[in-house]
């Protein structure tokens, strides 16, 4: 049993109280019964994420669909785990499961030391690019541009990513500009796009997203940062391993590749 981090689907109520009562063939029965129900018992995997990070997790009709959300129900699948996802707020999560209320979460996370602080990190099993989307005419022409001598930028993004953490670090700090931080990447687009901000700060694949659904934005050619997507668990949790080796079995299977490629067509 996992404890904490594994909620129970199916309750067994036979007690142990019937193996003494004597009874005959009613008691073996009963037994047989109660072994039958042990064995088909399942756990479910409570996946933590923010289903507003497409094409890895977002809403399709009522449900969450994504490149997170297939690797996740693949991985509980070969573990023989039932499977659920929680949507919440981006920077939740880590909270979420350091606590034991999820199992894992995966929402394009990349590994960071202030993270590995409060969880561990699965092998990654994803690239993401950070962008800068900006308007059409926008005199942000290049990433360089926002750290030229001078600069006093407002950028956008969304709490607790990467953009956020690198944008915090290396412009709000430096003195070279300002940060509003939205809980979704869409509100932020939604800013820059009002003109409320000068750019945003965001991964290359929501990115496209956004950019196709709002005129008159567009994402810089240079990249504002390379990371490795891995998932989160509870401090030296038992699944971390159980994970891994059931990641890289997908990995080595092509399964994986096939989800990536379902949601990301080559360029």
């Amino acid at each position: 049993m996992l404890k904490g981090i594994l909620a129970t689907t199916m309750v067994v109520t036979m007690t142990a109280a019937l193996a003494g009562c004597g009874g005959g063939s009613d008691d073996a029965a009963q037994s047989d019964a109660a072994q039958d129900g042990a064995s088909d018992q399942k756990e479910t995997l409570i996946m933590a994420t923010n289903a507003e990070f497409p094409p890895y997790e977002f809403y399709e009709g009522q449900g969450i669909v994504g490149i997170d959300a297939e690797i996740g129900a693949a991985i509980a699948e070969k573990l023989g785990f039932d499977f659920t996802i929680e949507d919440m707020a981006f920077d939740s999560i880590i909270p979420a499961v350091a606590s034991g209320k999820a199992s894992f979460g995966m929402a394009g996370l990349t590994v960071t030391p202030d993270r590995l602080e409060s969880v561990d990190f699965s092998d990654s099993y994803a690239t993401g690019v950070q962008v800068v989307i900006v308007k059409e005419d926008s005199p942000i022409t290049t990433v360089d541009d926002l750290f030229a001598e001078g600069a006093n930028h407002t950028v956008g993004v969304q709490t607790g990513t990467t953009g956020d953490i690198y944008a915090s670090d290396d412009i709000e700090g430096a003195g070279l500009g300002t940060i509003e931080r939205y809980n979704k990447g869409a509100d932020a687009v939604q800013s820059l796009a009002t003109g409320k901000i000068d750019c945003v700060i965001i991964d290359n694949e929501p990115a496209k997203e956004f950019i196709a659904a709002n005129e008159g934005l567009k994402i810089l050619e240079t990249e504002y940062a390379v990371e490795d997507y891995a998932i989160c668990f509870a401090k030296d949790s038992e699944l971390t391993e159980q994970v891994n080796s059931a990641l890289k079995e997908l990995i080595a299977d092509g399964t994986v590749q096939a989800i990536v490629d379902k949601y990301i067509s080559a360029e």
